[in-house]
C-alpha cells in the first residue's frame, strides 16, 4: 500500500475503514451523501458475533447503504448490562464495525436512545433486531411519517454478547 503524499515511505497508512468513522454532529451531512435508500440501525455491538454480522448484512440488504450508531460506553452502562460492560471501548467497537463490508458509516450516541440522531439523519429504512417489535422501535413514528420503512429482523442465529460472556466466565 503506498504511503500518504508527503509521508516517509515507512510511515503507517491509516486503514481505509477509518474513513467510515463519523462524529454524531457530522453524521447528518455524511449520511446525506450515501446512496438511498439509507438504512439506519443502532446498538452496543460489544463483542461482535455471528448473530451481529448476519443481522447487519440483512439490514444492509434492505437498502443501498447502512449507517450504524453505537451506544457510547456510558450509554451501554446505563442499559444495565453489567458493571463490566462494555468489554470493548467505543473507539474499538467503532473500528470493528467500520471494518465490515456491509457498513457504510459508523457514528455514536451518548443518550439513552438514538432518537435525536435518527431524526437528524432521516433514514429511509430504520431497522432493529427481532427482539424489538416495530411499534417499540425508537424513531419508528418519524420514519414512517416521512414515508420510510421500519423493520424488525428476526434472528437467524440465537446469539448474544451476554450469553457469550457467561460462557467465557464459566470456563
Amino acid at each position: 500500500m503506498p504511503a500518504e503524499p508527503g509521508a516517509p515511505d515507512d510511515a503507517p497508512v491509516a486503514p481505509a475503514f477509518e474513513r467510515k468513522l463519523c462524529a454524531p454532529e457530522d453524521a447528518p451531512r455524511r449520511a446525506a451523501a450515501l446512496h438511498a435508500p439509507m438504512v439506519f440501525t443502532n446498538g452496543c455491538f460489544d463483542l461482535l458475533h455471528r448473530g451481529h454480522v448476519t443481522y447487519l448484512a440483512q439490514a444492509r440488504a434492505l437498502g443501498a447503504s447502512l449507517v450504524v450508531a453505537l451506544n457510547s460506553d456510558a450509554s451501554v452502562r446505563r442499559l444495565g448490562k453489567g458493571d463490566d460492560r462494555p468489554v470493548n471501548t467505543l473507539a474499538d467497537r467503532m473500528a470493528v464495525m467500520a471494518a465490515l463490508e456491509c457498513v457504510d458509516l459508523v457514528t455514536w450516541f451518548d443518550s439513552d436512545t438514538p432518537l435525536a440522531l435518527i431524526e437528524a439523519i432521516a433514514p429511509g429504512v430504520l431497522v432493529k433486531g427481532g427482539d424489538w417489535p416495530v411499534e417499540r422501535i425508537v424513531g419508528a413514528a418519524g420514519v414512517t411519517e416521512r414515508g420510510g420503512r421500519v423493520v424488525s429482523i428476526p434472528f437467524i442465529h440465537q446469539r448474544s454478547t451476554t450469553a457469550l460472556l457467561d460462557r467465557i466466565r464459566s470456563l
